[in-house]
């Protein structure tokens, strides 16, 4: 709610600075320091200026009397950022619900009530005053019942007192109400000083000992605050509540660095953003659904792992600071701060800190989500940006759908053929190493379980022990206890044609550009997946030439959609080693996948091409979240279409002119002269009667096309100020009936992925200028935000409503 501060700002200037220097001055109108509120309510009665009953005595005038009305408390947090502190408001309900709790408190000894606030986000002590966060790691923040405020000359927003100088300041008021006695003067033991000319007209004076040191003019010293009553008669927007019904669940995953955007905020404030941005669009495109009781609110929870990389625990900040420069400092800092975190997952030991700091924060969130909301029954979805969209990739690739789990937990032995483990290496040529093995305790079922560097770690060489999985693993395992023996490999594999050599080793006979990602269960052999260096995001097992395994963890519960902004994905793949990506693979527990960017970005690669490289197709546009495309884009269309229009009709013009006078002239004789039968006559006139008739559709095109063009102003028109035209409307879902047409593969369920933002205006002019903040501009993009609603409540049968403009 909001309040006009015109009044308030009258009510300031018609303070005259004479008149209050001379209260202040005078030390006969007012109590000893120190007193109650109720000795130091004195009466203040100006004998010196007979002028003084100017704009003050007008305003008691002016002011009727009035019963004296409790005031109504509201709830505050307090917020600091560096230097700057600044109170913010509860909503109504929260400090309702805090009001009430406050008034419940009747014994000392009693323990602290606790209230859930803001979509039960955060918890506030009532009796210790502190507001604390659930879900996150964050210092507490102090809680106020606020009543009265001021705001100096170059504050911004009112301040709240604290609660013992309100509840002084409240005091006095009600007296001065219910005996109708103003003009009295308050001091407090730390200096202020406040002055009650009437109802509407209070001040405080700050003593001249805590004004600033170069302030000089004497006029200054004495400038007073604006003191009000109650919330209602300040400046400021208290927040709506949200709803307490909980549709969907979102989790957030930031890339590198602490900070998520160009304002260096931490991605707790960043995802803050990213849920108000998505409660005003879903009371502006889910309105009537709202009303109906359909829909409720998403949940959006960050999920950091920056804090546990660089934390106490890894020591890596210590080592890398060891080693760096002393010069540039600050670029050095940003860079072992943020790029440096690229390098890190890419390391086999500091990869696995960050896999297992994201799936236990998903696990925590989701058990603890669950807690605090036991009617829950929704689904849930990620989101990854940039470096945190790979981490995303890479765990959802590796995990085990429920088919799998009870295959990996059943706990059957696997019925290994009667051949010993002697006797297999003797067929293999190695029996050399069979001492080595049964020191180890190793048969064939443990066998088949080892990976490339349990075998290496027992001094086996690398020919030999690829030699012995890939014979254990294809030879010896049937079909099912294959899978079980690699069921923690469940991310999708490099599968290329398995040819036999002369030495009856296995080898692929598919060139590298050939290779394609697979789901395990598409796999009808077992294939040794130590044989393919692809790179982080492989399952166990399968990372060769000196990178370690990485043993994901599993997720206790299945995304519904997996969202990425700013993805690198596509490009880390490629590097990997994939070409490919096989159209029938999708995610073992997820099977809606979006991979949305800014055009500009420079961090985003596309997916699609990895999986259609036979068409080229343009990403699907995400629609403007007011229902249109932006009029800069829409223009550069039209232009488009408008030049090849007129390329078309030019061309056109100059081969007709061509062809006119390349004919040759034929002499005007008489009929049946000069020899000329009735097939040549009837041969000419049917040519001349088709040139007449290609001449007429020519010029029919040419004034249709002068016709658009002079059309095209008043096209704009409607299109933009009079709700649209059906053409563009038409050319659209013809697009849109093309793209479903084409075979996008499993990886989103037969949809497209790739989805890209429409550029603002300014931004066209220079994309480099841009480029950074096109990276970092998913947080506050009612675009995305309503792409991901939109996915969310088409799962649940929710039609998005078009607002009106």
């Amino acid at each position: 709610m909001s309040v006009s501060e015109g009044e308030e700002g009258g009510l300031f200037r018609a303070a005259p600075s004479d008149n209050s220097q001379d209260l202040l001055d005078n030390p006969t109108k007012t109590v000893a320091t120190g007193s109650t509120p109720e000795d130091q309510a004195s009466p203040v009665v100006d004998e010196a200026s007979p002028s003084s009953a100017s704009s003050f005595e007008m305003l008691d005038m002016e002011s009727a009397h009035a019963p004296y009305q409790e005031v109504q408390p509201h709830w505050f947090f307090c917020r600091r950022a560096d230097d700057n502190t600044s109170w913010l408001p509860f909503s109504r309900e929260d400090s309702d619900k805090l009001e009430n709790a406050f008034t419940n408190i009747s014994d000392e000894g009693e323990e602290d009530t606790v209230v859930a606030v803001e979509g039960q986000r955060y918890d506030v002590h009532v009796k210790e005053r502190k507001r604390h966060a659930v879900y996150w790691e964050q210092a507490p923040s102090e809680v106020r019942r606020c009543t009265w405020f001021y705001k100096g000359d170059k504050d911004t927003r009112f301040m709240p007192y604290p609660e013992d100088f309100s509840k002084d300041l409240e005091e006095a008021y009600r007296k001065s109400v219910t005996s109708d006695e103003w003009k009295k003067k308050l001091d407090f033991p730390t200096g202020e000083t406040v002055i009650l000319h009437n109802p509407k007209l209070i001040m405080q004076y700050q003593p001249i000992g805590l004004q600033d040191d170069w302030v000089s003019s004497p006029s200054e010293h004495t400038r007073p605050r604006t003191v009000k009553r109650g919330v209602d008669n300040i400046s400021v927007e208290i927040p709506d509540g949200e709803p307490e019904k909980v549709d969907h669940v979102v989790f957030m995953v930031h890339g590198i660095g602490p900070a998520c955007d160009l304002r260096f905020r931490s991605i707790i404030q960043c995802v803050n953003d990213f849920r108000s941005v998505s409660l005003s669009l879903l009371a502006s495109h889910y309105k009537r659904a709202q009303q109906e009781g359909q829909v409720g609110r998403v949940e959006f929870l960050p999920v950091n792992w920056h804090s546990a990389l660089h934390g106490d625990a890894t020591g890596v900040d210590e080592d890398i600071q060891r080693i760096t420069l002393p010069s540039i400092s600050r670029l050095r800092h940003f860079t072992n701060d943020t790029l440096l975190d690229l390098f890190f997952y890419n390391s086999p030991t500091y990869c696995q800190t960050i896999v297992d700091t994201v799936a236990s924060e998903f696990n925590r969130l989701h058990v603890l989500f669950k807690q605090r909301h036991p009617e829950f029954s929704g689904t849930v979805s990620v989101v990854g940006h940039s470096l945190g969209s790979l981490i995303l990739f890479d765990l959802l690739t590796n995990q085990r759908d429920e088919s799998q789990a009870r295959q990996g937990i059943s706990g059957e032995p696997c019925h290994l053929n009667c051949n010993t483990l002697e006797q297999t290496l003797n067929r293999l040529g190695l029996q050399q190493y069979l001492d080595v093995l049964q020191n180890e305790n190793l048969d064939l079922e443990s066998l088949a379980l080892c990976r490339d560097s349990d075998l290496k770690d027992l001094g086996i060489p690398l020919g030999p022990r690829k030699k012995i999985l890939n014979y254990v693993r294809r030879k010896w395992l049937p079909e099912d206890c294959r899978m079980g023996a690699v069921c923690q490999a469940q991310g999708p594999q490099l599968q290329p044609e398995v040819t036999s050599t002369q030495d009856g080793n296995e080898s692929s006979g598919l060139p590298p550009q050939q290779f394609h990602l697979h789901r395990p269960q598409s796999v009808t052999s077992a294939v040794d997946y130590e044989y393919f260096d692809v790179g982080i995001g492989q399952a166990n097992g399968g990372i060769a030439k000196g990178q370690v395994s990485i043993d994901y963890p599993q997720l206790e519960f299945h995304p519904q959609t997996f969202f990425a902004f700013g993805s690198p994905i596509g490009m880390f793949l490629t590097v990997r080693g994939l070409k490919r990506i096989d159209p029938n693979y999708t995610f073992p527990t997820c099977k809606s996948f979006y991979n949305i960017y800014h055009p500009y970005d420079p961090v985003a690669y596309r997916i699609e091409p990895m999986i259609v490289s036979e068409v080229d197709l343009e990403p699907m546009l995400i629609p403007h979240h007011k229902g249109r495309k932006r009029m800069h884009l829409e223009l550069k269309d039209s232009l488009t279409r408008m030049s090849m229009d007129l390329k078309n009709n030019v061309l056109g013009s100059l081969r007709t002119a061509w062809q006119s006078f390349a004919r040759l002239p034929v002499a005007a004789l008489p009929p049946g002269e000069g020899g000329e039968t009735t097939t040549e006559k009837t041969l000419e006139e049917t040519q001349a009667s088709a040139a007449v008739t290609a001449s007429t559709k020519r010029e029919d095109k040419g004034a249709n096309f002068w016709t658009k063009i002079l059309a095209w102003s008043s096209a704009i028109h409607r299109h933009y100020f009079r709700g649209g035209f059906d053409e563009a409307e038409s050319s659209e879902s013809v697009e849109e009936r093309e793209h479903r047409e084409i075979k996008m593969g499993m990886l989103n369920g037969g949809r497209r992925i790739d989805y890209v933002l429409q550029e603002k205006p300014i931004e066209s002019f220079n994309e480099y200028l841009f480029a950074i903040q096109s990276h970092l501009c998913y947080w506050e993009s009612e675009d995305t935000a309503l792409l991901l609603l939109k996915e969310i409540y088409d799962n649940l049968g929710v039609a998005i409503e078009q607002p009106q403009q």
